[in-house]
């Protein structure tokens, strides 16, 4: 009888253990879409002035916060699967930039509406979308697939500017040598 409750007591413990492992996997992942979205939302937030900060960059694989003391900074992981570039179009006046600056970055066109359009390499479109506004920075944020190479055409006014862009480890997140002609 000892035997017999021993085991059913071991096997309540395997089930409950199961369970448990299934339901904290489903959590962790949510959390990590919950975090996702926290960090592309901050991201946002500073790009349309919401948030303030001393600096905010982004490279190719983090967000980087600084405030009032320049000695500390937060840094956030960018998503693994998704690469962020920000895109100036301009028509006379551009500055040069390679990690993009959500506090310091300003573009020439603000709150402009562009016909934005992306394709891999292959033909598949990856955007394509009609009045998509500009930024009080004047900037276009986007989120891309990681570890590809893009055609990226910007219209605005009868204007085009096309580029060649790649979302690989140690490319820019800022792009401003789009000229409409």
């Amino acid at each position: 009888m000892r035997r017999k409750i021993m085991l059913a007591t071991g096997l309540v413990v395997i089930v409950l253990a199961g369970i448990y492992m299934f339901v904290g996997s489903s959590e962790k992942k949510e959390s990590t879409e919950i975090e996702t979205q926290s960090m592309k939302q901050m991201v946002h937030d500073f790009s349309v002035r919401n948030t303030v900060a001393e600096s905010a960059s982004i490279t190719s694989k983090q967000l980087t916060v600084t405030d009032d003391d320049p000695t500390k900074s937060v840094t956030y992981d960018l998503p693994k699967d998704e690469f962020f570039l920000s895109i100036a179009p301009y028509v006379e006046k551009t500055h040069p930039c390679a990690t993009h600056s959500l506090t310091g970055c300003q573009g020439e066109m603000v709150e402009e509406d562009f016909n934005v359009s992306i394709v891999d390499l292959d033909g598949n479109s990856i955007m394509d979308k009609t009045l998509m506004k500009s930024q009080p920075n004047g900037f276009i944020d986007l989120w891309l697939p990681r570890d590809k190479t893009y055609r990226i055409t910007i219209e605005h006014d009868g204007k085009i500017a096309e580029s060649e862009v790649s979302t690989f480890e140690s490319d820019d997140t800022c792009l401003t040598t789009m000229q409409l002609h």
